[in-house]
């Protein structure tokens, strides 16, 4: 039986992809070739690149607005420094919301001067910080929409005058928002889109080539785009099974279905976190993700019974980073509701049982 996979990544994918792929493995496009073996220069490979960096932009309702999508290597890790390397000239503001934020201010540091505009470390990023103001001097301010490991999430994109960058990769295609609002969006794939080895990235042509430094050919932007992200041998089976699952969610309804189905899962289990004695949330309420629920156990001693009970009931991954502790249910775009409902019936059983 399949297990109910609430890993925060690499992730659950839909089931008619792992499918689609594994095919794909023994034989491709009807080549008598697998997928890991053709040319990454043939033509039936530049078909999946090209379609793949089209469903990205079409998805996030940026076509034909001056965007470019490229699918790239390094993890959104590579992209704390492309992004600095690339837009930084004198001063960038970060908006620290937890860990990998704070990793892509330690990067941004290496070339230029880093203001942290607000910041929620003082309570170990258990909320969203709000009410700031944004310094009109910035080369770009950078914000992380959703953290993983600290389950918040930015409801309300920030309105400013200055180029807006964010790292999306646990919530990218989960919900609706104006992404136009974004110069610059990146998100490993590993979340809600393919399997770890690529990173998407989405930028808008016109903020590139303003700063004076000279970029290494790999670490360009406009490297990448001139050469439709074709520059160097890419990530040719990430690349694949991530055109395959932005195929699946547009014959699905595209992001609102998903974010619909995305509303229904989160509403569940915060509703059982929330009613049930032996459970405590995280995040402050407002700030919570619809992608990761992190909550704790009120009482020790029930761990080792409650862990039991998940076992038994085929639940994975759900174990809390150590940062927080207790636990962390990811919920992506591929997670069913009915895991989600399996799950809220052991919090439940263990109720009783106590």
């Amino acid at each position: 039986m399949k297990k109910h996979n609430f890993s925060a990544g690499p992730c659950i994918l839909p089931q008619e992809v792992f499918k689609q792929a594994s095919e794909a493995v023994l034989n491709f496009n009807n080549l008598d070739l697998s997928i890991l073996e053709i040319s990454h220069r043939s033509k039936d490979f530049v078909d999946v690149m090209e379609e793949a960096r089209e469903l990205a932009l079409e998805l996030l309702g940026l076509e034909g607005k001056g965007y470019k999508a490229l699918f790239l290597q390094g993890g959104a890790s590579m992209q704390f420094v492309m992004t600095a390397y690339n837009l930084l000239e004198n001063k960038a503001g970060y908006i620290n919301t937890g860990t990998w934020s704070d990793k892509a201010i330690k990067e941004a540091k290496i070339f230029g001067e880093v203001v942290e505009v607000a910041s929620s470390k003082d309570k170990n990023y258990n909320y969203i910080p709000k009410g700031f103001d944004v310094p009109k001097d910035l080369d770009y301010l950078h914000l992380t929409t959703n953290n993983t490991i600290f389950g918040t999430q930015i409801k309300d994109i920030p309105t400013t005058d200055v180029p807006l960058v964010a790292d999306m990769s646990s919530d990218i295609f989960s919900r609706e928002i104006d992404f136009s609002k974004f110069d610059l969006i990146y998100a490993g794939a590993q979340k809600n889109m393919g399997p770890a080895g690529t990173t998407l990235v989405v930028v808008k042509e016109d903020i590139l080539g303003k700063v004076t430094r000279q970029i290494p050919s790999m670490l360009s932007y406009a490297t990448h785009v001139s050469k439709g992200s074709m520059f160097n041998t890419p990530p040719v089976f990430a690349v694949y099974v991530s055109m395959l699952t932005l195929r699946a969610m547009k014959a699905k309804g595209g992001i609102s279905a998903a974010a619909e189905k995305n509303e229904k899962k989160a509403t569940l289990l915060y509703s059982e976190i929330d009613l049930n004695p032996l459970f405590k949330g995280y995040a402050a309420k407002e700030d919570r993700s619809l992608m990761n629920a992190t909550f704790n156990l009120t009482e020790d001693n029930l761990k080792e019974t409650f862990d039991t009970m998940l076992k038994e009931a085929g639940i994975n991954g759900l174990n809390g980073h150590r940062s927080v502790g207790g636990y962390r249910a990811s919920m992506y775009n591929a997670l069913p509701l009915n895991s989600v409902g399996v799950l809220v019936d052991v919090m439940s059983e263990l109720e009783r049982k106590a």
